[in-house]
This record gives C-alpha cells, structure tokens and sequence, in this order.
C-alpha cells in the first residue's frame, strides 16, 4: 500500500508512536534503519513495515512519501525504513542479573543492553522510573542487542526482597567496597544506580556486598554505562 499524504489518518497513529505515552498504550515502538529492522523481524516482533522502496515483506508494508518518512523518523537525517514493533516478550529471571534503579540516560541504557549480550548477562532488570526501553536512542545505542535480551521493569523495592532468595545483590561502593576482582561471581546481580544521585538508600540497603573499580584517584567517578560494562565484564572473566 502507497500512502503520500501527511493527513492519513494511518500516518497520524504512527507519528503518536513517537511518545512514551501512545506507546505505552498501544504497546508499540518504532524501529528505524534497515539493521534494527531485520533484528526485530528476526525476532518475529514486527506489526508493520514502513518504506521508501517498492520492498516486500511478510507484514504489512506500506510505501511512504519522503516527507513522511522525516515526519516520523527522531534522526537528524531520516531513514529509509522503520518498522512498528510489538513490545518485547517479558521472561523468568535467569542468567547473570543486571539491576537499574532510576537509570534516566537512553544512551546510558542502550549501552548497558549492548555490553550485558556481550558479557553473557540473560536478565535485565530495570525500575519502573528508568528512562523508557523504546526510546529510539535506547534502541539505536543498543545497536539491535535489546531484541537478544531478558528485559524486566518492575517496582525494585518490591521484586529485589525476593530476589535476593537466589542472587546476590552487589552494588559499587569507593567507601566500603571490594574490589569486583576478588569477590565471588556466583548468583550475581550488579545493582547500578542513577547517573546524579546513584543508588538510592532503600536499594542500596538492600544489596549484600558493596565493590569498586580500582582506577587514577584523579578520576572521581565513571559514566553509569562504562561502570556497568566494566563490572559485567569482570564478572563473565572471573
């Protein structure tokens, strides 16, 4: 199907995809670029396809006016094709556990999500005040790895109590903390905090054992994704 008018009331449902808050309702996020679009069709999460190109696909594909194109793409220079995408699939807690409280940066969090596939952690599990999974830029800086991942958001101060039952929560401490490299890995959960503020006191409270990241003492701290890949890392190294 050709659409070329900006008015269609199609074109409009899509363009109210671009706010958490339609997305939320519809449970639906926009995909955009033609690498992140074969991941979610990989994934057989696609509802619809949007293009410039006389392309087919197994969905719905509707062939869009550049003009349109731009309307709905959140790049600079638009793409030449976007999918709408079902919300992923939430799943049990398994695998090695990344917990976010409060994270509100997406490109903090798209590379969070990249570098957990990376280092073999299963399980995502994020407050329900972290910044929004289907921002675009979460998306695009998790270059494709959010459809490879166990995702959760959740009430932390309610679902962390239990589990604890069968992970160890550890969170990073430069006052009392271990070093990463000489604790142990086994049923791990890394609780990383907000970008200004760090893990709350009631999260942090929870936690079993406080670590560190040895490095130059003129360095205060560490981006919340470079802290995160980090501990990830030396804990699929261990």
């Amino acid at each position: 199907m050709e659409l070329t008018s900006t008015s269609n009331p199609k074109v409009k449902y899509w363009q109210k995809l671009k706010e958490r808050k339609y997305r939320k309702e519809e449970k639906l996020f926009i995909v955009e670029d033609a690498h992140l679009v074969n991941e979610a069709i990989k994934k057989n999460i696609v509802k619809e396809i949007i293009t410039l190109n006389d392309d087919n696909y197994e969905v719905d594909t509707y062939k869009v006016t550049p003009q349109i194109m731009k309307l709905l793409s959140s790049q600079v220079s638009s793409t030449k094709i976007m999918a709408i995408c079902y919300e992923l699939d939430k799943q049990d807690v398994v695998g090695n556990v990344i917990v976010l409280d409060n994270l509100q940066d997406p490109g903090n969090l798209g590379t969070i999500i990249r570098s957990a596939v990376a280092f073999n952690f299963e399980t995502i599990i994020m407050s329900d005040t972290c910044v929004d999974l289907y921002n675009p830029k979460v998306i695009r800086a998790s270059e494709g790895m959010i459809f490879n991942i166990n995702i959760k958001k959740c009430n932390l101060k309610e679902f962390l109590p239990t589990l604890k039952e069968k992970y160890k929560l550890v969170t990073t401490s430069v006052i009392d903390g271990k070093d990463i490299r000489n604790i142990s890995y086994e049923n791990i959960a890394i609780v990383i905090g907000n970008e200004g503020n760090g893990v709350s006191d009631e999260i942090a409270n929870l936690c079993d054992e406080n670590v560190y990241i040895k490095m130059n003492e003129s360095c205060e701290s560490l981006n919340a994704g470079v802290c995160a890949s980090i501990l990830m890392y030396e804990v699929s190294h261990e």
